[in-house]
């Protein structure tokens, strides 16, 4: 590397880590002193300081995150997705979709392998910086109507705006009351072209009037999540169905053995 582009680093560096007069100096008075060769041993100890600070960003955030442990791309088994679903899910792991505030929509029968493919997803965007929040949506719904009850609804959003990407689990496991139904629409109209939202659920958006029960409220949260999104189909046969048949064919041959 010469010393102009080691040193167009070294201010790249100093200015990320908003240290701008050092930006500025640093670089030039090495080099009016004569001491170029100190360049590539200053950039060196930035690029470690550097990469110390991404690790304690991303243990923070993973704190944070609320991800299940273990759910990731390294234990999903990538044999039992679609093939389609795994090319989107790579394409989603860059982050770009969060940059542009895109949705993301699973859909699929219990046991497809939804939610690990979302937290695996999580925890994978998590690596490279983005804040991620998983939930199952009831808990989030709780969560957002107790805090309307005491007045506080305004505050617990911009808490979670802080989060570039909110992963609601299982949306349709649970038929919501007409307050639930309303800080949840709340939540959605609120990161609506902000933030991003991925949503897992086991119910067409044919029947998601069960979710929001009035068909105007269906309509108004189906077009915000649709407008940008990415729309995954989960029509595998079941995880959890294949999982428990092989340790029925392994018991069955241990008692036989």
């Amino acid at each position: 590397m010469s010393d102009a582009t080691t040193g167009d680093r070294i201010a790249e560096l100093f200015a990320l880590f908003k240290l701008p007069t050092l930006a500025k100096e640093l670089v030039r008075r090495l080099l009016d002193a004569g001491h170029d060769d100190a360049l590539p041993t200053v950039c060196e100890a930035l690029e470690a300081e550097l990469g110390e600070r991404t690790t304690r960003r991303c243990e923070r955030l993973l704190r944070a995150s609320r991800l299940p442990p273990g759910k990731t791309f390294d234990t999903l088994d990538e044999r039992k997705l679609p093939r389609k679903v795994m090319q989107q899910l790579r394409e989603l792991s860059t982050g770009k979709f969060i940059e542009r505030a895109d949705n993301v929509l699973c859909f699929g029968l219990p046991g497809r392998g939804k939610t690990h493919a979302a937290a695996a997803l999580g925890h994978a965007l998590v690596q490279i910086g983005h804040a991620v929040i998983f939930t199952p949506t009831f808990r989030l719904v709780q969560e957002l109507l107790a805090a309307k009850r005491d007045l506080a609804l305004p505050r617990a959003l911009h808490k979670l705006d802080s989060f570039e990407l909110i992963i609601l689990d299982d949306i349709g496991y649970v038929q919501q009351t007409a307050e639930e139904v309303e800080v949840l629409f709340t939540l959605m109209a609120e990161r609506y072209e902000r933030r991003s939202l991925l949503i897992t659920s086991n119910l067409v958006f044919g029947e998601w009037d069960r979710i929001f029960k009035n068909p105007m409220t269906t309509a108004a949260a189906i077009d915000r999540l649709v407008h940008h999104s990415a729309i995954l189909e989960f029509d595998g046969k079941s995880v959890r169905a294949d999982e428990a048949e092989r340790r029925a064919k392994e018991g069955t041959t241990k008692e036989k053995s």
